[in-house]
């Protein structure tokens, strides 16, 4: 009874912050513009070929997100590994693909980790982002880079361009967050407009916390004992910079230009491991990127887009309790990429689009180990695309082709690669009259094993395979308005299966720096994905919403000799750290004097390693918080107070075994716009 609860509770679902559907009152323009944009977002989620989920700036502000790992907690088919506060590394895996098979674009273009093929979501904040958007497959734009289609599932961050009008010229923010364990987390932005349609802006944004959150520390072989403990080296100082400057013409082109830079110093908290929870290891990551971005219309049927990026990233390891002669171990990584992609489109009739997209990047690695091989990889990728809409149907189809070459200045390098990738979709709109759509597709797609799968020390070695996933989805999506009261109902459902050969899965060991690869074969992942949407109308200034996902999954080891007995005691088990069942949900209260949400968060049982035993097992966890947020406005001025109250029941479970996660805290936020 109280799983049936849980599951009719998390399957309604809200798209957040649709002020103004529930008024008839005279609204101003600015509001009424800002209320068709959303719509048209969302109606583009529910007519899309793959499943497509979004949450924007104005719906964000009824979560309880600070970085964009937290955000992505609230999308179906989402694992984010989380290895507790604000510092702790944090990855995202859709669909037990991985996270090297989760892309990651900042306004477009991708974010790159050579050496680790995952992107921390930890380094990213949500001050500047205006909308998250994630897709499985690939998306319906055929405008863009052959990059953003070589991936099993795509996590885009759009940050906003501000608009300015005669009356005013320039825009000033300010927001400071503190908190439980420290968290002092301040930001301020200025943006401003200049002669012929010219504008820009910088950022900067600084965040500071100890991290030393209780937590219970077990001992025995039963955990019959246990000794309440704070969390050591769990502390973080970082710094975000940005800038950016865009113009557009009166021809519609539009040339974008933004620069990042993050900084942090931060301890890495060790596993808390029956009698031992001492950790001493320390990382230093700096990261810089410059970007540019160029799309033009050439009339109604040529259209370009064109872009280049510079990468640049240090982390630096120390350990100083290593045993050696040297007392501790100090390694130094250093990345660099350079990458450069055009893309064209063609519409030679209405209904009918063509696009083709080349991309050419090269990576390299440098480190201060000894006989550090120095790798070299040199990838480019071209992608042809078309697509035909018609009133009833829409066919989407492309086919990728890649090229990898593998150098190294230092001993023997991995093979070269090539594959050609193929993608195909279709929606099917039934009935007319009513929004309910079938759609349906199937991607092929492969990752290069990462730099440090091919080359780091004793884990790496130069004949590790690729992976290769076969990715099939079905699924309905509907949308009505039931009624005055009820002005917005939807739903999606999605049934999907993944086929991996040759999987790799990374799994940590001592502490977070130091990974063991394992090689699984071949993995068969069979879900479902459920989300469904509504708004309550109580009263004119009055709104109800709920919010929820659900995931069922079962993600598998199928690895077997060729005679089809199993090889291994992991033959048929569910791959570690994967729940059966995950869930989120939220119900929000919008009244005159703020606003009151409710979030949850649901992961059934995994399994740290392959074994699916009592000894690798990881209970069941459930989040619970509360946040209010009020604004006020007057004037050119506004402000706003949020109060979030997390993990209300104060439990440190755990999302990687033997990392707790942080128990009850609090946040409180002040925001200042002018």
């Amino acid at each position: 009874m109280k799983q049936t609860f849980v599951f009719l509770f998390l399957s309604l679902s809200y798209a957040h912050s649709v002020l103004g559907v529930c008024r008839t009152d005279t609204l101003p323009d600015r509001q009424l513009q800002r209320v068709e944009v959303y719509e048209g977002k969302k109606r583009t989620q529910l007519r899309s070929s793959v499943p497509l989920q979004s949450l924007s700036a104005e719906e964000l502000k009824s979560l309880p997100v600070l970085q964009v790992s937290d955000a992505a907690k609230f999308f179906s088919g989402v694992q984010v590994k989380d290895y507790g506060g604000v510092g702790g590394l944090k990855t995202v895996s859709v669909r037990s693909l991985g996270a090297q098979h989760t892309a990651v674009a900042y306004d477009g273009l991708l974010l790159t980790d050579g050496q680790t093929g995952q992107i921390d979501l930890g380094k990213f904040s949500m001050e500047q982002v205006q909308t998250i958007t994630l897709a499985n497959g690939q998306m319906d734009d055929l405008l863009q880079p052959a990059r953003a289609l070589a991936s099993g599932a795509l996590l885009s961050l759009e940050t906003r361009l501000p608009e300015f009008s005669a009356q005013r010229e320039y825009h000033v923010s300010s927001r400071l967050t503190t908190g439980s364990w420290g968290l002092f987390n301040p930001s301020c932005s200025f943006s401003a407009s200049g002669p012929r349609q010219w504008v820009g802006g910088v950022s900067a944004e600084w965040t500071q916390t100890d991290g030393h959150y209780p937590f219970d520390l077990r001992y025995g072989a039963e955990d019959a004992i246990t000794e309440r403990k704070k969390r050591n080296n769990t502390d973080v100082r970082a710094l975000r910079l940005e800038a950016f400057t865009a113009k557009r013409w009166n021809s519609g082109a539009l040339w974008k230009w933004r620069a990042y830079f993050y900084q942090s110093e931060r301890g890495l908290p060790g596993a808390t491991t029956y009698y031992y929870d001492h950790a001493a290891q320390r990382l230093d990551d700096r990261n810089a990127f410059v970007q540019t971005q160029y799309q033009q219309d050439f009339g109604s049927r040529w259209s370009l887009k064109a872009s280049a990026k510079w990468n640049g990233s240090r982390q630096e390891y120390l350990d100083p309790d290593y045993k050696g002669s040297e007392g501790q171990t100090r390694n130094d990584y250093r990345q660099q990429e350079y990458y450069v992609s055009a893309a064209l489109r063609y519409r030679p009739i209405t209904p009918l689009a063509f696009a083709f997209s080349t991309d050419g990047f090269a990576q390299t690695m440098e480190a201060n180990l000894t006989d550090f091989a120095r790798p070299r990889r040199y990838t480019w990728l071209s992608a042809l695309s078309g697509k035909y809409t018609a009133g009833w149907v829409t066919l989407n189809a492309s086919a990728l082709f890649t090229r990898v070459f593998e150098r190294t200045l230092s001993g023997a390098s991995a093979s070269d690669r090539s594959r050609l990738s193929p993608f195909a979709s279709v929606v099917f709109t039934p009935f007319p009259k009513e929004n309910l759509r079938l759609r349906f597709f199937v991607k092929d797609i492969f990752r290069m094993p990462t730099f440090n799968d091919l080359y780091y020390g004793t884990v790496g070695t130069r004949t590790l395979k690729p992976e290769k996933a076969l990715q099939y989805n079905a699924g309905v999506t509907y949308e009505k308005a039931v009624a005055r009261w009820l002005p917005q109902l939807a739903f999606t459902v999605d049934a999907y299966y993944n086929r991996v050969s040759d999987k790799i899965v990374a799994i940590p060991t001592k502490n977070l720096f130091i990974w063991s690869m394992v090689n699984l074969g071949k993995v068969d992942i069979r879900g479902v994905d459920v989300t469904a949407q509504g708004l309550f109308c109580l009263h004119q200034d009055w709104q109800f919403r709920l919010s929820g996902n659900y995931t069922y999954q079962r993600a598998l080891d199928v690895t077997s000799d060729e005679a089809g007995t199993a090889e291994s005691l992991t033959y048929r088990h569910q791959i570690p750290y994967t729940p059966r069942v995950y869930a989120s949900g939220t119900a929000a209260l919008s009244t005159p004097w703020g606003e009151l949400s409710y979030a949850l968060l649901y992961s059934g049982k995994r399994y740290a390693l392959g074994q699916n035993i009592a000894a690798n097992r990881l209970d069941p966890y459930t989040d619970h918080s509360l946040t209010y947020r009020y604004d006020r406005s007057w004037g050119k001025h506004s402000a706003a107070l949020l109060v979030e109250c997390l993990n209300l029941a104060d439990k440190n479970y755990e999302i990687v075994k033997n990392f707790p996660m942080p128990g009850r805290s609090f946040r409180v936020t002040l925001t200042y716009q002018y």
